[in-house]
């Protein structure tokens, strides 16, 4: 479907305005805790710069600002850019919620206008497509079959492998942690933007699992979902890599514990099949089927064959 392009503008001011926000916030991460690389591996999980200050942002606010930005030029370029402004909304929805209940003031206002802006870009995706009645405009392409039906299966086996260790912790932790991994309850320490980390595995299964479907079925939405999940794929492992490089546990795994030594694999997972997602839906896509031809406006109909046929 395309969009019109006052929609298209729209949505990438709305892209806009939500990848400020989350610049703001880094910029004054970056001031608290004395340097981007501190604060790039309290991101990846290493927290021992919180004596120079306390993070505000976590892993998730350079990955949404790197989304917005990539919606922003989609938004601009292409006349199909509703399936990216549709995905970025929804996730923003999905993240942001559990900010309406936070305890900081700045955190709650955030959330509230990242919201707004979210729910804006979903309503212009929705209503905003080209109006009824330009049937010979040409729609997006699907993706290929290979890279498409692949690209699903690793998103499908990452939902699965997220799924399963929020299971895992659910039997571990007692239920009150359990239920504060909801819902962010004082039990949980996180940053005061961050999701609580069972709302961020329930999300991220969510979307890796709506996009692995998407692949499968050769949607044409799945390069937008795709992409997306597989920016927050990539992400997730490149942290947990970081995490096992600086603590020297990626070349010692014969010496860690069961758990750790699955924590540090499902790491490298995540970071492969991050990269190899966005290698498979970045290339181009099937050929698109060309608009039924169509008179120009004002000529007449062709002249009836001579001799007429039976019925003409």
């Amino acid at each position: 479907m395309t969009v019109t392009r006052p929609a298209r503008l729209t949505g990438a001011a709305l892209c806009a305005a939500l990848a400020l926000i989350a610049a703001v916030w880094i910029l004054q991460d970056v001031a608290a805790l004395g340097s981007p690389a501190d604060l790039a591996w309290y991101w990846a999980g290493d927290h021992h710069f919180l004596i120079r200050g306390r993070s505000t942002t976590s892993l998730i606010d350079p990955v949404l600002l790197a989304a917005y930005a990539a919606t922003v030029v989609a938004a601009l370029r292409s006349r199909h850019a509703a399936a990216a402004l549709a995905a970025a909304g929804a996730v923003t929805l999905a993240l942001r919620l559990p900010g309406l209940w936070a305890t900081g003031s700045g955190a709650l206002v955030t959330a509230l206008l990242e919201l707004a802006l979210a729910a804006g870009l979903v309503l212009t995706a929705v209503v905003g497509r080209s109006p009824a009645g330009a049937p010979y405009e040409r729609t997006p392409a699907r993706p290929r079959t290979g890279p498409a039906v692949t690209a699903g299966i690793l998103l499908a086996t990452a939902a699965l492998v997220v799924t399963l260790w929020e299971l895992y912790w659910a039997g571990e932790l007692p239920l009150e942690i359990t239920v504060d991994r909801f819902t962010g309850g004082r039990s949980i320490v996180r940053p005061a933007l961050a999701p609580p980390p069972g709302w961020l595995s329930a999300i991220t299964a969510g979307l890796y699992g709506t996009a692995a479907v998407s692949g499968l079925l050769r949607a044409r939405h799945a390069r937008a979902f795709g992409l997306l999940a597989a920016v927050f794929l990539t992400a997730g492992g490149l942290g947990g890599v970081a995490r096992a490089v600086r603590y020297e546990t990626l070349t010692r795994l014969g010496d860690l514990t069961p758990l750790d030594t699955a924590d540090v694999l499902t790491a490298v997972f995540e970071l492969l099949a991050g990269l190899a997602v966005l290698v498979l839906l970045a290339g181009r896509d099937a050929p698109a089927a060309a608009p039924a031809p169509y008179p120009p406006g004002g000529m007449r109909p062709p002249a009836p064959p001579r001799p007429t046929p039976p019925g003409w």
